[in-house]
């Protein structure tokens, strides 16, 4: 099994998107993701090759570029042929979009970020959504493994 073992600061300007990326970045979420830097800092980094593609954090990439970042922490992935950096940026932002929810658990984490008053809206849930948590309600989240 292969192990991430490099990681630099890497200047964006010799970070090189996937062309061919097919997860999208609407503005309202490059938005979300700026204001998680200027709220956490910039915390979860990129994944380059060594060459400094870039296999995943096009939506990072495009924030800190908005943000007038100079550079970015990356990871750099080594060993992987040119099929597997391909699938592997699909696979990155599929296997996320199969996670769920323990509403619940969302529920009581959600309010008590409120109660001590952090701005939830920084978590990337929309108004609606927080309401219906917080009102006891729950949201409709797609659990694809039951499909």
């Amino acid at each position: 099994m292969k192990i991430a073992k490099r990681y630099e600061l890497i200047p964006l300007d010799k970070i090189v998107p996937y062309a061919r990326n097919a997860r999208t970045h609407s503005k309202e979420q490059v938005a979300q993701i700026r204001a998680s830097f200027r709220e956490f800092g910039v915390i979860t980094p990129c994944l380059v090759d060594e060459s400094y593609n870039l296999l995943a954090g096009h939506g990072r990439l495009l924030a800190a570029r908005e943000e007038h970042l100079d550079e970015l922490n990356c990871v750099i992935v080594e060993g992987l042929s040119e099929a597997q950096k391909r699938a592997y940026i699909l696979a990155d932002n599929r296997l996320a979009l199969n996670a769920g929810w323990d509403e619940e658990m969302l529920s009581v984490e959600i309010a008590d970020l409120q109660a001590a008053e952090f701005d939830v809206s920084l978590l990337g849930f929309d108004d609606a959504e927080i309401s219906k948590l917080l009102d006891g309600s729950s949201i409709t989240v797609v659990n694809l493994e039951k499909i």
